[in-house]
């Protein structure tokens, strides 16, 4: 067992504890000094002395002093290095750096978009320049708290700037004053410093002693970053409301590392025994980088409060048609415009905050969830018409909003999903977390489907036969594979054979047994199918003729915009034409915005943010053509972990009751008993399809769709720029 005498600056009574650490077994052997010269140079001398101590930690009595890049030697720093003559005698410095600087990345793996651009005060930066370096890869808002606690200057003085003038001159004023007023121990100011650098911050980042001492009682909603942190100091965050407590020192105790505990020693010590372990004086931070490669650990970052803290999503819709604009209280005054043109100069508007989702909440961990409603003015039809630069730069913008209230995930709705690569290139380029939400999207659909068939009479789904249109896209994909699990026969369609085929070889290659059939076109298998699952982006367009369906076919059309419309589904009342299925958030949710949805009911996609941020898992999730099944697998079982639920089936809006299922069971055993008769009520159906396909095509050549013209319109434009600008304002007045 190795022996550390760790000297700090407090005046508690002498204590001892072992830790292990690096495979070794240490002896600490705590007692203060009092911040006296005299007492701590003793101290050293009597540990120098003594053959069984294998390293001195001096927490707080610091020989060098830096700020940014300016250094300057204590003038007591020659009595402390002469006092040990035998005994390595550190501080801190040769691994304080390096553990800060690591610390703040692998917590911003854990929890990315933790320091992006959030704003960081150093209470103090003095001896903490790898807290600044860390953080100032993530934020270019940072501050110092030097002028304020050593002075008590205006909070001008703390920026940047200020500092890069003041550094060199508060390091000439402070290196001969004592230790404990260079390094303030907790307590209370003999005079109240100014709150305002305190206040501004999301982060303070620094010395728990100068953060006790200087900063305001209301810290409410914070998070503190420091070396270690005592059960004291732990209380007292707890007290003043801090919500996240962070510490940058390996969390070692008596059985190793702990990461569920705040860490409990300061650099000193860990670098005492690091040195004790090298047994070598005079090392730098160079002579411990073989050590710091063999360790494998993890920062601790403590909810410092009993209730879970809050953590923020945030999700993005935008309108499905034209029609959705004019929900809008400001734009639904454009209704007297040509629509096309509305269209069009809506999808110009800003990225607009629309709510705050509240009152998400997992029964299984007590973990609450808030989310942040944007909209963007993009209508589908607009976005296949641009570039996809077009929306990936309001979704980043989004992101970047998001992410500064505080959110740490982005969910893409809708068309915003599947735009362009499907989120990737958001993802690559936004400082938060992204997804698409199409795991959960297929989990809740497949299961939907599942319940339709067996609702509708089905005892054997084994038997039965399955289409996936759109088969090869981001959700089409997994739906095909996992349906081949369940099923074993099932047709896949899309344009493009290529892809097509290698999805055939990826299912058939899964799962042994399964019969895949491929085809560009759904009409020649329609009507062999039990089950259909459609999800293209081909709106404006017929994906399939329901008239062919077999009796008591379901449909899930999980497209948005549909690509069923209700009055095709009104041809077929034997068939069944679910929606994507919706989900029950838990808790009591109120999205404090109309999402066309019965209330605490979402949408898969937004659900998945909710459900991510429930569990904590604050990474790019779903993303891509290509999602990975094991997640659809993990999302459907945190799905069961969060207790959210599968909505009532429900079929362009209107939920499908008992008496309705009934209804269209007894309907489609008709039709399969009696062949005959199924024919003629097919035939019935194409000739009422036929007629209103004539009815539209005619109404659409009487009225062609016009192109936007500045001249024309003018008057137009700027009615719509003044509608957009109206929305802008009101949305960045709200800071909730």
């Amino acid at each position: 067992m190795k022996k550390i005498l760790h000297i700090h600056l407090r005046t508690d009574e002498p204590t001892t504890a072992q830790i292990s650490f690096l495979g070794e077994t240490f002896e600490i052997h705590s007692v203060g000094s009092g911040g006296d010269i005299d007492e701590i140079v003793r101290l050293i001398e009597e540990g120098d002395a003594d053959s069984t101590v294998d390293a001195i930690a001096l927490d707080g009595p610091a020989g060098l002093l830096q700020l940014g890049h300016d250094k300057i030697r204590h003038v007591h720093a020659d009595r402390l290095d002469a006092a040990s003559q035998n005994t390595p005698l550190v501080s801190g410095r040769g691994v304080r750096g390096a553990f800060e600087r690591w610390a703040i990345r692998l917590v911003n793996d854990i929890e990315p978009g933790i320091f992006t651009r959030k704003h960081v005060l150093l209470a103090p930066g003095l001896n903490h320049k790898g807290l600044a370096d860390g953080v100032a890869a993530f934020t270019e808002n940072r501050r110092w708290a030097e002028p304020v606690i050593y002075y008590n200057l205006p909070s001008a003085a703390t920026g940047e700037m200020a500092m890069e003038r003041l550094s060199q001159r508060i390091l000439e004023v402070t290196h001969d004053k004592p230790f404990r007023r260079i390094f303030p121990q907790a307590g209370f100011p003999g005079t109240e410093r100014n709150s305002a650098p305190f206040d501004w911050a999301q982060i303070i980042a620094g010395d728990l002693g100068a953060i006790r001492r200087y900063a305001p009682r209301n810290l409410k909603g914070k998070t503190v970053m420091a070396e270690y942190a005592r059960p004291e100091d732990v209380e007292d965050l707890k007290q003043r409301g801090v919500a996240t407590l962070i510490t940058t020192m390996p969390p070692v105790g008596p059985q190793g590392l702990d990461s569920s505990q705040p860490a409990r020693w300061p650099a000193a010590v860990i670098e005492g025994c690091m040195a004790a372990i090298l047994a070598k004086r005079n090392l730098r931070e160079s002579d411990y980088l073989n050590l710091l490669a063999e360790l494998d650990w993890t920062p601790s970052i403590v909810n410092v409060q009993e209730d879970p803290k809050v953590n923020l999503f945030a999700f993005v819709i935008h309108p499905l048609a034209t029609r959705y604009i004019f929900t809008h209280p400001i734009l639904r005054y454009l209704k007297i415009f040509p629509h096309n043109w509305v269209e069009w100069a809506v999808a110009y508007a800003p990225p607009i905050y629309l709510s705050r989702i509240k009152g998400i909440v997992s029964p299984a961990t007590g973990q609450r969830v808030e989310g942040l409603l944007y909209t963007l003015g993009t209508t589908p039809k607009q976005m296949m018409n641009r570039d996809p630069g077009f929306t990936y730069s309001r979704l980043l913008k989004i992101s970047k909003m998001a992410e500064e209230r505080g959110a740490r995930l982005v969910g893409l709705g809708a068309f915003t999903s599947i735009v362009g690569d499907a989120g990737v290139t958001v993802a690559h380029h936004a400082d938060i977390s992204i997804t698409s939400g199409n795991s959960l999207t297929v989990a809740a659909t497949l299961e939907t489907a599942k319940q339709a068939v067996i609702r509708l009479g089905a005892t054997d789904l084994t038997q039965g036969k399955a289409m996936v249109i759109g088969a090869t896209g981001s959700i089409g994909s997994v739906c095909s594979r996992l349906l081949a699990q369940a099923i074993y026969d099932v047709t896949l369609v899309a344009p493009r054979p290529e892809k097509l085929i290698a999805l055939k070889n990826q299912i058939e290659e899964e799962t042994p047994g399964a019969k895949i059939t491929i085809a560009t076109t759904p009409d020649d298998h329609v009507g062999e199918m039990d089950v259909i699952v459609t999800t293209t982006t081909a709106f404006g367009q017929r994906v399939i003729d329901i008239t062919k369906c077999k009796p008591g076919t379901v449909i899930c059309d999980v497209a948005r915009p549909p690509d069923i419309e209700e009055w095709e589904a009104a041809l077929r009342p034997d068939v069944l034409v679910i929606e994507s299925g919706e989900i029950l958030l838990p808790g009591d949710p109120d999205f404090g915005f109309d999402i066309g949805l019965p209330p605490k009911t979402a949408y898969a996609c937004l659900s998945e943010a909710a459900l991510l941020s429930l569990e904590g898992r604050f990474e790019d999730y779903s993303i891509g053509r290509e999602l990975e099944l094991h997640k659809v697998k993990e999302i459907y079982r945190l799905f069961k972990k969060h207790g959210l639920q599968l909505a009532g089936m429900r079929s362009f809006d209107k939920y499908i009751t008992e008496e309705d299922l009934a209804h269209r069971r007894q309907l489609a055993d008709d039709l399969r008993a009696d062949p005959e008769k199924f024919r003629r009520y097919q035939e019935e159906a194409r000739r009422k399809l036929a007629a209103a396909d004539k009815e539209m095509a005619a109404l659409s050549h009487e009225t062609p769709a016009e192109e936007p013209s500045w001249r024309k319109y003018a008057p137009i434009g700027a009615a719509v720029a003044l509608a957009i600008a109206g929305i802008a304002l009101l949305s960045g007045g709200k800071k909730k």
